[in-house]
């Protein structure tokens, strides 16, 4: 977990303290460490999990010391130099308690800090004893106080040095149960109710967000984990998860909070919805960024491309020209998480040519025989619900099969193989818009599994899904089943049926009409994936779709709605009746403006690729026009110096055709710059 104390981002268990510095003035000195004090006292009325009574006795002593501080400070005593070295001391363990009580009392973090109870002993008494040693040096002989308040310091000082910490009793009982129960799942035997209820309820988990909370903070330590090799901790982190994934779908039978909220009404998350998704691009590309990372200004970039700034000499945040003193990057978690979130719910594929191989080991693998025997019951129970449960029972299951299946490919693989895939297909024809969402969002997720798709396909799940696209009983089910089709357009034998099916493309154009964004680009991707089987090729412009994409570049304020339409319509383009019906809209000088004004990498590679193609099919009417632009060479030549990327080559390209044709032309020849003249029409 990634905590942010005082705009310092630091992970669990981690005490990055900050010593005073010599110059500190006592009375400031004073100051802070009663401000620190007092918020570990705060700390009483927190709920710890485990280390109860090891942390009460931590937060009593340092109580004792308050009220010693708080007299000195009060009286504005003079203090010696030792005294100031003492508190020094003092003040960088204090922030390291601080640190450690609000690990010990984060909601999300209540399994974790019960299975690290042990360790977590250990950093009481070394930071008691630290505590000790700071006063040791302290003379308090010197400092007119209380004789009552100096004899409370002196008795906490020896019993700082006394006090053992030891692992609770009832923590050690509880931590068993849990590695028993998590024993059995390694055997796929289902645990007793009653055992992960007591665990539940000794962490004080009452409600499935409590308990998804839980599952949540333990995925982003897992994640980070993962990035550091820790294999160890990444099977017991995956184990942990595991079981507290089935407490949540089996021990809670009603979803509360903001997520009963999303099953109930089968709406997407607010949190999404509300987002600019433009601030998930990198500042320097304008790209989304997969990898982001935080520097010292609190200004996220994309990795790759920060540490490429920093290189070339330049120690100054990108944005706002601030000089950095530490180059250092730190991993956002958070919004690399809300990125993820975005795309998955728009159907975007996230990895861009040019972008680190990142290492899908821990999708595809569970971490541990533990969680993948967790997952498999889960599966099991999952699609036993869905057959036999009541309407209400199969709302929720397709509503965990959603959260499974969302980011896991080994989730996906035991969902399938459990065989929900067919029950989650059925449930599209539900009467109720909260099991028709989470049935096609479940499936949405369960398509980016290649053998998810091939059930599917085999259960009429296609025409399904297409009856979904067109009448699905809100917009948002309509949107989610137009993402679905893009993935199962990624195998050729799906692309062609589902171009086969005579409400396809209509439905995907009426989805372009809506007001939503989401719906606009869900459709164009979908239809940028079907469009990889040839014959889709005149099924989409027999559509009307065209004028449609036209439009969209004029009319939508979306850089990424642009874009792709932009690959929509350069796919088009690639074949002659596709650039006759592009440049009949009038197309051509709207397509030079977006060149030259695009800000999107993606956009302006569609460009040249788009021009290149209508050059190509339509010949010297189309070429006449551009080489009278006078910004297109001068766009086209800023791209070359990309190397080998895709866009530097279709700009190459086109820079010669337009050569060619000026030379021709320069010449008197008459001969075409083309294999044939091609009449087309050129507004």
């Amino acid at each position: 977990m990634t905590h942010k104390i005082h705009a310092s981002p630091r992970r669990i268990l981690t005490f990055p303290a900050v010593h005073p510095c010599d110059a500190v003035a006592p009375a400031t000195l004073l100051a802070s460490l009663v401000n620190l004090a007092t918020t570990i006292c705060g700390y009483k009325s927190k709920f710890f999990a485990a280390n109860k009574r090891n942390t009460r006795e931590l937060i009593r002593q340092i109580g004792i010391l308050l009220v010693f501080l708080e007299e000195i400070l009060d009286r504005r005593l003079d203090l010696p130099v030792s005294a100031v070295l003492s508190f020094s001391e003092l003040h960088v363990t204090l922030q390291k308690i601080v640190y450690l009580l609000e690990d010990c009392s984060f909601g999300g973090a209540r399994l974790l800090m019960l299975m690290k109870s042990e360790r977590v002993s250990n950093h009481l008494r070394v930071l008691i004893r630290a505590t000790a040693t700071a006063l040791d040096v302290l003379p308090l002989e010197l400092i007119d106080v209380s004789d009552e308040v100096k004899e409370s310091v002196e008795l906490t000082m020896r019993q700082a040095r006394r006090v053992r910490f030891e692992v609770e009793a009832d923590d050690e009982r509880a931590s068993k149960d849990v590695l028993l129960i998590l024993d059995g799942f390694e055997d796929l035997v289902v645990p007793d109710r009653g055992d992960i209820r007591r665990v539940l309820d000794y962490l004080g988990i009452r409600s499935w967000s409590e308990c998804n909370k839980e599952v949540k903070f333990l995925d982003t330590e897992l994640g980070l984990e993962w990035s550091n090799m820790e294999k160890r901790e990444v099977a017991f982190l995956s184990s942990l998860m595991g079981f507290m994934s089935y407490c949540r779908f089996a021990l809670f039978d009603v979803v509360d909070g903001e997520a009963g909220q999303q099953l109930d009404k089968g709406c997407s998350s607010d949190v999404l919805n509300c987002l600019n998704p433009d601030d998930f691009r990198c500042p320097i590309t304008l790209e989304l960024m997969t990898d982001p990372v935080t520097i010292e200004t609190g200004h996220t970039y994309e990795r790759s491309s920060i540490l490429k700034w920093f290189r070339a000499g330049n120690p100054i945040c990108p944005k706002t020209g601030e000089k950095v003193v530490s180059m250092d990057v730190v991993p956002n978690m958070a919004l690399q998480r809300l990125i993820q979130q975005y795309c998955s719910a728009n159907g975007i594929p996230i990895s861009e040519p040019g972008h680190r191989n990142h290492d899908i080991t821990r999708t595809v693998l569970a971490g541990s025989l533990a969680a993948e025997g967790a997952m498999k019951v889960m599966a099991n129970f999952l699609a036993g619900r869905l057959a036999a449960g009541t309407s209400g029972e199969r709302n929720k299951a397709a509503y965990e099969i959603r959260l499974l299946a969302k980011t896991n490919i080994f989730n996906r693989y035991c969902l399938a193989e459990a065989g929900t895939i067919p029950r989650l297909l059925h449930l599209l024809a539900s009467g109720d818009s909260s099991s028709q969402h989470n049935a096609i969002a479940a499936l949405l997720n369960l398509s980016k599994y290649s053998k998810s798709k091939t059930i599917m396909a085999e259960n009429g799940g296609l025409e399904l899904i297409v009856g979904v696209l067109r009448k699905g009983l809100k917009i948002e089910v309509r949107e989610l089943a137009a993402a679905t089709l893009y993935y199962l357009a990624s195998v050729e034998e799906y692309s062609k049926l589902i171009g086969e099916i005579p409400e396809a493309f209509p439905a995907l154009l009426e989805l372009i009409k809506t007001r939503t964004d989401r719906g606009k680009k869900n459709a164009l991707v979908a239809i940028f994936g079907l469009l990889t089987f040839p014959d889709n090729h005149w099924r989409v412009l027999a559509s009307g779709a065209v004028p449609l994409l036209v439009n969209l570049l004029t009319s939508s304020e979306r850089e990424d709605l642009v874009t792709a339409s932009l690959a929509v319509l350069a796919t088009l383009a690639e074949k002659l009746d596709g650039t006759i019906t592009i440049l009949g809209t009038g197309a051509l000088h709207l397509i030079l403006e977006i060149l030259n004004s695009s800000p999107s990498r993606p956009g302006i590679e569609y460009c040249v690729s788009l021009l290149l193609a209508l050059c190509i099919n339509g010949g010297k009417e189309v070429v006449s026009v551009l080489v009278k632009n006078p910004s297109l060479m001068g766009s086209l030549y800023s791209l070359l110096t990309e190397d080998n990327s895709r866009a530097s080559k279709k700009a190459r390209s086109l820079i010669r055709v337009l050569h060619e044709f000026c030379e021709r032309r320069a010449s008197g020849l008459v001969t075409p710059a083309f294999p044939e003249e091609r009449s087309v029409d050129v507004w």
